[in-house]
């Protein structure tokens, strides 16, 4: 086999991965509040960002060109050509003292907190009260006991006896039902504490919950020598009982607010959006290092610094900017698309695919899907992630599309009005939603009446 050396010329196409493109696809994944901190960041990294009240488009534009003239290695039209046409709407910030509502929200004691109070009034011993404040520490979320006596007997060196005294005495607290250490004990200490005198109902509660929660109504009304009627009675007091009594008492940690990226406001018979800038501040460059850098020598070490942080400074700048265009963009196109959504309502959502929305921006698939992620927008029927608006959908009889949504809405409506002794069967849906030119097969209906938490009709049946 004979081996050769040759030159040869080879023309390749390849996307370089460089920090400004990886940045400015970074920040177009971010949220507001997320877009908030990062930008916090970077002015701490960066001496020459500067955070400027008063930032008007103009200023951005004069800004650049002078920027521009001073370094030309920078070549802004071409890399942002597909762009920099869209305008996006702006709405002249009003410049008033903005009020922090968190101030106004009252604060409600945790679990922990309302049970150690009724803990400090009852008549406990010292060595009580140490084993009460250990079990309620030991409490999780639902109010359930997350510690075996055995443990707590063994930590804290005391009898088993004691703390099971002292655990009865928790029991009685409010929430009725608190320190019960599995299901079946929680509910026959709220049908203690509550008086409930039910025929049987203890012995439903102890040796039959796994039936009752699968339907098998026969079984329990052999098992337990009653009728069907008795059973659905049982069960109707048990549904009113609360199987974690501790979820009303919720920690801070567990609020969580959204924050809208943009709004979308009827205008006329038009749908416009008006992204929320309030939370971003405006950028600009610093004027005592922009006049240094004209100052010092260009050979310097200084302005080397300078000129790369300038750089840094410019695409920041630019790739945020970027962001709001091309997130306007992409909001605004769902708007035109879910139009009819926004009009009537849910059931008149209509199906859609990221690459519907990337054709029509002009703009790749993937870069929709980084958009739209984590981003909310508020709309006239509520504030909705934007990835709500994606939803699949099913063909009618005459050739439009329902979308999964709106199917869901009108199964759930019919479940609602349905007869409770005679409930409609995922096949019976089925036929009056073909009936409605919706085609769809029992085995859709049965995952959408799944996905939203629906029992089967053997479960929903009444006796």
């Amino acid at each position: 086999m004979q081996m050769n050396f040759s030159l040869s010329l080879s023309q390749t196409q390849k996307l370089v991965m460089t920090p400004e493109l990886r940045q400015a696809i970074t920040i177009l994944q971010l949220s507001t509040l997320e877009l908030g901190q990062y930008i916090q960041n970077q002015l701490l990294e960066n001496p020459l960002l500067d955070i400027s009240e008063d930032f008007s488009k103009n200023d951005v534009t004069d800004e650049r060109e002078e920027e521009k003239e001073k370094d030309d290695s920078i070549d802004w039209e071409e890399y942002f050509q597909d762009e920099a046409s869209v305008e996006p709407i702006r709405i002249q910030r009003e410049q008033k003292e903005e009020i922090a509502y968190d101030n106004f929200i009252s604060s409600t004691p945790s679990l922990q907190e309302h049970l150690m109070t009724q803990l400090h009034l009852s008549s406990l011993t010292k060595t009580g009260f140490k084993i009460g404040e250990f079990l309620i520490g030991n409490l999780d979320k639902n109010g359930y006991l997350a510690i075996t006596t055995d443990e707590v007997s063994r930590l804290l060196k005391v009898s088993k006896n004691d703390v099971e005294d002292v655990l009865k005495v928790i029991q009685t607290f409010d929430p009725t039902g608190v320190g019960a250490r599995n299901l079946t004990e929680c509910l026959l200490i709220q049908i203690e504490q509550n008086g409930i005198k039910a025929p049987k109902i203890k012995d439903l509660v102890k040796n039959h919950l796994v039936d009752l929660a699968e339907g098998r109504f026969s079984k329990i009304a052999d098992t337990l020598k009653i009728s069907l009627a008795q059973v659905q009675q049982l069960k109707d007091i048990l549904v009113t009982l609360d199987p974690k009594p501790g979820r009303n008492f919720s920690s801070p940690n567990d609020v969580h607010y959204i924050v809208p990226d943009a709004t979308i406001e009827k205008v006329g018979n038009e749908y416009v959006v008006i992204m929320n800038d309030s939370l971003s501040p405006k950028l600009s460059i610093n004027p005592y290092y922009r006049s240094l850098l004209t100052s010092v020598d260009k050979e310097s070490n200084i302005s080397k610094f300078l000129s790369n942080r300038l750089d840094s400074a410019l695409w920041l700048i630019k790739s945020i900017e970027q962001r709001r265009i091309t997130l306007h963009k992409v909001i605004q196109s769902i708007a035109d698309v879910q139009k009819d959504f926004l009009d009537n309502g849910l059931i008149y959502l209509k199906p859609l695919t990221m690459k519907q929305i990337a054709d029509m921006v002009g703009i790749h698939e993937s870069t929709v899907s980084r958009a739209i992620s984590g981003k909310y927008v508020q709309t006239p029927r509520g504030i909705f992630e934007l990835k709500f608006f994606f939803q699949s959908g099913l063909e009618n009889a005459n050739g439009t599309m329902t979308s999964a949504e709106s199917i869901k809405r009108i199964m759930r409506e019919m479940i609602e009005g349905e007869d409770p002794y005679n409930p409609l069967s995922d096949q019976k849906i089925a036929d009056i939603l073909n009936e409605k030119g919706v085609t769809i097969s029992r085995r859709t209906v049965a995952k959408y009446r799944e996905e939203m938490g629906i029992l089967s009709s053997t479960k929903r049946k009444r006796y």
